[in-house]
């Protein structure tokens, strides 16, 4: 039985892409932190508490989770608005794939990416406080991949803070 476990988290962390993770550009390494907001994979996040699902339509067709620090997480549940600083919220993103087991039911498939918002009013004060990033395999995308992100908050979330995702109860 331990053996089954082992192999279930190992070939998670291994199919996630997911390596060692950094909380801050000041302990991020060259090249781990996304370009235009600086922002790094967080320490532990992968223990953070869920928000929401989401899923995608084509052409994308993924499954989405929603994980939140605690600063975040309280927020979320006091439902006041704008965001403190110091939430953190993580996007993880996988390929919808039929399950082997269960043909009508759709399960997580390849991990497709981890992005990442960061409230810090001073730090982002020209993104409304929110500093994005988008990561591939504990990677950066380039920079014309992160230029999207507020664009698309700010044409269609402005009124929750430019967070897209509402708590799931």
């Amino acid at each position: 039985m331990k053996r089954h476990i082992f192999f279930a988290v190992s070939l998670s962390v291994a199919a996630a892409g997911f390596g060692t993770v950094y909380s801050s550009s000041a302990d991020t390494p060259p090249g781990l932190a996304s370009p235009i907001y600086g922002v790094a994979l967080p320490k532990g996040y992968r223990d953070w508490k869920f928000i929401a699902p989401a899923q995608e339509a084509p052409p994308l067709d993924e499954l989405r989770a929603v994980l939140a620090n605690n600063v975040a997480v309280n927020a979320y549940k006091s439902g006041n608005l704008p965001f403190p600083d110091g939430s953190i919220l993580v996007k993880l993103a996988y390929k919808r794939q039929q399950s082997a087991e269960f043909p009508p039911a759709t399960v997580p498939g390849a991990a497709t990416t981890v992005q990442v918002m960061v409230k810090d009013s001073k730090k982002y004060a020209g993104s409304h406080g929110w500093g994005f990033g988008r990561f591939v395999n504990g990677k950066p995308v380039d920079a014309a991949q992160h230029e999207t992100c507020l664009s698309c908050h700010e044409g269609n979330v402005k009124d929750h803070d430019f967070v897209f995702t509402r708590y799931a109860p």
